[in-house]
């Protein structure tokens, strides 16, 4: 996924590349000004998490970076 804001009032909302073609258990994205929204794409209506675009980001990076397993 690409960062980038929304000039219009009403979040855009995108499921990731990676979202299974039945749809049923994804989330979604948008882009806002203060970061991103996500939420449930089954409940559209339902509620969103707001995440400030640095932690964001920094979610990205560490998809990134391999971890090491705890074991």
């Amino acid at each position: 996924m690409s960062a980038g804001t929304q000039p219009t009032t009403e979040p855009r909302w995108f499921k990731s590349s990676y979202s299974g073609g039945n749809a049923t258990e994804c989330v979604e994205c948008a882009y806002v000004s203060t970061g991103i929204s996500i939420r449930d794409s089954k409940r559209a209506g339902g509620p969103v998490i707001p995440v400030r675009t640095s932690a964001w980001l920094f979610f990205l990076e560490s998809l990134a970076q391999p971890q090491p397993l705890d074991r």
